[in-house]
């Protein structure tokens, strides 16, 4: 019987490929198509790292000297270094394609550029035929899931050296951005782990070392962030490093390969489709599923055992296989059973580095396939997309403005313009309930431009959903976390010049007072600038009261500045001042007198601030994440020096070093076996600062007396034991929003202009509020409920409940936050609630 070629490639493709998920020593064989030829001058991974991929895990310093020797040796590779990550590893591209491509590089990035965004009306039309395909290849954005930049390696020498009709075809017609690290520094992390912890002769067992990290664990970046959470907010390196790459070259398909638990299978896209973004077009999701029958089909070939559609979701635009679905791209999600090590007993065998990697790699070629032969449907949808969401946008625009805080205004503005946003000044002054708004705290968004749909899912707020779970956050808009006013509905017909530059906002020149100055506390740096002025060794005062002048009203926390009788001349205050208001963008304001209307700079009312000295519990026992996103806002944004305290030598640690204590979430041993130390440190003057799930161990321990409301116990009436998980499932508070009344003369509050706040959440503790109403500066209002998903249930808990609690306990103070204000690095409007607690503790 004579096969034809297709019956015939798959029949030697199941004689190569039917090999035992237990394979644990190989060679390049046991990964590639050994029906084509391969160029024996482009060099193999063991040639550059003498190890084959899956028998070691390759380090991102080792991936990268590979990845650059098979550039040197094939002209199919360009490869460019985009930037460095916070340890300073290159964030590396390579963009693969056919040799005659990469001499018109340039001209078919403009030919997809114009044929995506076409006016016909003005430019001529670009044919399908001329462009093509572009697909953005990228893995382990969690470093701890390693298979997918090890495959990275076996696919890009496949890229390079295979040869034959097939791959001639499919570099013909495609562009190939391959990122063989998301997050370098989380590779590194890990696999020297792994690496160091294996056996010569393989130990599956799950007890072994190998299969458990020491915190924080290589998942996160260098802060501890989880960089698939990232992409919309771009707050890292290596994000930013990415989204240039997706905005320059606007990819048909983007993949992001990951792991999950060693009991698996194998996960593709399509997610839950009632979880799916009610943003995301139709056919994006008819798009994934058409790509995912194309890595059924590869994975039937080898036996793996896969699925699709019953977990995961399309919901946040913030992860890697969900952002491109928002920019007329398919995103899609792999999840492969992870080994976690090189070899580990599972519920289905022992599970190899190896297979891990064969499946990630060959998942990769089918994508690869898929693309090019849907590459029509693909380039149309994406024209289509940007079409329909111009043409359906409003003629209008969102005005947005920021009191008293030009920076954080900026910030915003760099997110937006990042992300392709056009963001233009008023042309004219603009009046907010009759108030004049400064042309720096204010700019306009129109909504008709390319990125409409972009906008409308970062600003908007939504309530109503199909589904009552969320793989993650079900509420992030872009107006709550950097704590904006909108008007959404302003004529475009004050549109003024287009921003492109968001360095530092220009500050008014700062006039030399020998008397005193003061530094508006509103401003983003402002807390930055004051532990400068700190350990510079001056003495800046805070006002409790607020006051004025002629000329200026000045608010609860402004920062008084005394000329005189400090460590530094007036001569050499006013210079230091001076350059930290233009380097920060902060406003300071030099007085002549202190006879002010309110209270007088010589009240009581000012209280003198000392320079604190921060150490943060870190370690077994508390969240990495929580924890980064404390350190990374003190050192990171405000330059503030903060010390890790590890749980495993705190015991030893002399506390009486620091005047704060952070605990940003923590549970278990770390810090119940020293619950005594911690309580003798606050009660002789300590400042402890907590979060979260910390209210359990604050309560038992006697640190802090409060009450929690508690849901009533109820039974799940018609809920059959199938939908068990969901129904428990829904009581969770993945992350949404909700607004909170301040109480503006609280410390607690200093710095923020208005009675009302949204504030991000996304646990489950209700603190009742106390009973004298000035002890709940931060209390949730009767109807809290701003953006994202929250049970009926959940949200009766919530009512009125208390945000914040801070109580004397002997000389010190215990502070306590129901949830993190620093979330995800990109709630910036919050974070200075932290700050607050830090600095003005003394006054609580």
């Amino acid at each position: 019987m004579k096969l034809k070629p297709k019956v015939l490639f798959i029949f030697i493709s199941l004689l190569f490929f039917n090999e035992s998920n237990t394979q644990t020593n190989v060679n390049l064989d046991y990964y590639l198509p050994s029906e084509i030829n391969y160029n024996s001058s482009i060099p193999k991974p063991s040639e550059i790292l003498f190890f084959t991929p899956g028998n070691q895990h390759v380090s991102h310093d080792r991936l990268v000297q590979y990845m650059y020797a098979l550039a040197e040796s094939s002209p199919r590779i360009q490869i460019e270094n985009r930037g460095f990550t916070y340890e300073n590893r290159p964030i590396i591209l390579l963009t693969i394609t056919s040799e005659e491509n990469h001499q018109k590089i340039e001209e078919l990035k403009q030919n997809r550029k114009d044929f995506i965004n076409t006016d016909s009306a003005s430019k001529p039309a670009t044919t399908i035929d001329n462009i093509p395909v572009v697909i953005n290849q990228g893995y382990s954005i969690h470093g701890n899931e390693p298979s997918g930049s090890n495959a990275a390696l076996v696919y890009a020498y496949y890229l390079a050296a295979a040869e034959g009709d097939e791959i001639e075809k499919n570099l013909n017609e495609a562009i190939i951005l391959l990122d063989p690290s998301f997050n370098p520094d989380g590779l590194q992390r890990f696999a020297n782990w792994v690496n160091t912890n294996r056996s010569e002769h393989l130990n599956a067992d799950p007890n072994d070392r190998e299969f458990s990290e020491t915190w924080p664990r290589g998942r996160t970046n260098h802060y501890w962030f989880d960089l698939n959470r990232d992409w919309l907010p771009i707050q890292h390196p290596t994000s930013q490093a990415r989204i240039a790459t997706f905005h320059d070259w606007q990819p048909n398909v983007l993949t992001d390969h990951h792991e999950m638990s060693p009991n698996s299978t194998f996960f593709f896209q399509p997610g839950i489709p009632e979880r799916t973004h009610p943003l995301t077009p139709d056919k994006n999701q008819i798009l994934t599923q058409k790509i995912g029958n194309f890595h059924a089909r590869i994975l039937d070939q080898v036996g793996s055992f896969y699925y699709s559609k019953e977990s995961f979701d399309d919901f946040y635009y913030g992860k890697g296989s969900t952002f491109p679905d928002i920019n007329g791209s398919v995103g899609i999600l792999f999840e492969q059973a992870s080994s976690r090590g090189h070899l580990q007993e599972t519920d289905f065998g022992e599970l190899s580095f190896p297979f891990t990697v064969k499946n990630q790699f060959l998942t990769s070629l089918s994508t690869l396939k898929a693309s090019v032969e849907l590459k029509k449907e693909l380039l149309n949808f994406q024209k289509e997309f940007y079409q329909k969401s111009f043409n359906e946008a409003a003629e209008n625009a969102y005005l947005i403005t920021k009191e008293n805080d030009p920076f954080l205004l900026n910030e915003l503005g760099k997110v937006l313009h990042q992300h392709q946003i056009k963001v233009y000044r008023p042309k004219n002054e603009v009046r907010i309930n009759g108030k004049k708004v400064p042309l720096n705290e204010t700019f306009m968004v129109p909504k008709k431009q390319t990125q409409a749909k972009l906008i409308e899912a970062m600003f908007e707020d939504r309530t109503v959903f199909k589904d009552s779970l969320f793989y993650d956050v079900s509420a992030f808009s872009f107006i709550h976390s950097f704590g904006v006013d909108v008007n959404a509905d302003f004529s475009t017909k004050n549109l003024g010049e287009v921003l492109t530059d968001f360095s530092t906002p220009k500050v008014p020149k700062l006039e030399k007072s020998e008397y005193a100055y003061v530094l508006r506390w509103a401003d983003f740096n402002a807390p930055k600038v004051v532990f400068q002025l700190l350990n510079k060794g001056l003495r800046p005062r805070v006002a409790t009261k607020e006051f004025s002048n002629a000329i200026e009203e000045f608010d609860y926390g402004s920062i008084l500045i005394p000329a005189q009788n400090q460590i530094l001349t007036s001569e050499e205050i006013h210079l230091l001042l001076k350059d930290l208001a233009v380097e920060n963008a902060v406003q300071i304001t030099a007085l002549s007198t202190g006879l002010t209307t309110g209270v007088n700079l010589g009240s009581k009312s000012f209280k003198t601030l000392n320079k604190p000295k921060i150490g943060l519990l870190v370690g077994d026992g508390v969240s990495a994440s929580d924890a980064g996103e404390v350190w990374h806002i003190l050192d990171y944004r405000y330059g503030i020096p903060v010390t890790k305290l590890d749980t495993r030598k705190f015991s030893g640690i002399d506390l009486s070093e620091y005047t704060h204590l952070l605990i940003a979430n923590a549970y278990g041993r770390g810090i119940q076996y020293n619950t005594k130390k911690i309580k003798e440190w606050v009660k002789d003057g300590g400042n402890l600062i907590t979060f979260r799930n910390s209210i359990n161990w604050l309560i038992n321990a006697e640190l802090l007396k409060t009450e929690m409301r508690k849901a009533e116990n109820s039974s799940a009436e018609n809920v059959s034991y199938e939908n068990q998980k969901k129904y428990s499932g829904a009581q969770r508070i993945g992350g949404a929003i909700f607004e909170v009344d301040l109480d503006r003369s609280h410390p607690i509050n200093f710095g923020y202009p208005k009675s009302k706040m949204a504030v991000f959440r996304n646990t489950t503790k209700f603190m009742e509020p106390d009973k004298d109403s000035f002890n709940n500066p931060i209390q949730y209002t009767a109807d809290p409920l701003v953006s994202g998903y929250i049970s009926e249930e959940n949200l009766k808990l919530l009512k009125g409940t208390s945000a914040f609690k801070a109580a004397r306990f002997g000389k010190g103070k215990v502070i306590y936050f129901t949830d993190n204000p620093n979330f995800r690095a990109f709630w910036l409007g919050t974070s200075k609630l932290m700050l607050n607690a830090i600095f003005f503790s003394d006054e609580m």
